[in-house]
């Protein structure tokens, strides 16, 4: 059993060894314990699809839409999911490092122990995204995005840039934001509920809670 721990979040990580796995570069009927290097599945249409206990790097899944099925116990690498639409998708126990996710929608997404390392969310929808475990996002570009109505308590986004990001309607109580740039994150007061800052993170609060309550700075 393989873990990592990210401020106060402990993720149960896949443990893979690439030399038992099975070359394999066909989505039909999903994967399972395949090694996927490199393979075209741009603007796929998968339903009810599973991929357990692979390894997959270099994949394009560009403007593909994935629509129930889970992705369990895989390592994701340096993939592109950019324009995908995932409705219904569960992600568990997965580690998914340098991938792009830009203009990406998540609809009804359930995510339980996953890490994103280094990944890209710019221009990405959250909607009802819900963690059932322990997630994190570190080093994660999540600018401009829009996420409303998810449920990511106890979550930990460290040094990710949040800048521009819209929330409306979440639950992030508990969320570890130490680090994160927050710069022009768009949000009422009560999605920051109960998160975690670190003192040098105050200022860009302070703008913040200034602009929500249209509040009026005067010198003299």
């Amino acid at each position: 059993m393989r873990t990592t721990t990210i401020g106060d979040v402990k993720v149960l990580l896949p443990d893979l060894e690439p030399d038992d796995l099975d070359t394999m570069t066909d989505l039909t009927g999903g994967l399972t314990e395949a090694l996927v290097e490199g393979a075209a599945w741009h603007g796929s249409h998968l339903e009810d699809v599973r991929i357990s206990s692979s390894l997959v790097t270099g994949v394009d899944l560009s403007e593909s839409t994935w629509e129930a099925g889970s992705l369990y116990g895989c390592e994701v690498n340096r993939t592109d999911f950019s324009g995908v639409i995932l409705t219904g998708v569960t992600i568990e126990r997965c580690a998914i490092t340098g991938s792009r996710f830009t203009g990406t929608r998540l609809t009804d997404v359930r995510l339980k122990d996953v890490l994103f390392d280094g990944c890209r969310f710019d221009y990405a929808t959250f909607h009802r995204v819900t963690a059932a475990g322990s997630v994190a996002f570190t080093d994660c570009t999540l600018t401009y995005g829009a996420w409303s109505s998810c449920r990511l308590p106890r979550i930990a986004l460290r040094s990710c840039d949040l800048s521009g990001l819209e929330l409306d309607s979440c639950q992030l109580d508990g969320t570890d934001l130490r680090g994160s740039r927050l710069h022009g994150i768009k949000t009422p007061l009560d999605n920051l509920r109960g998160v975690t800052l670190a003192e040098d993170q105050l200022p860009d609060l302070t703008q913040l809670t200034v602009a929500a309550l249209d509040l009026a700075v005067r010198t003299d």
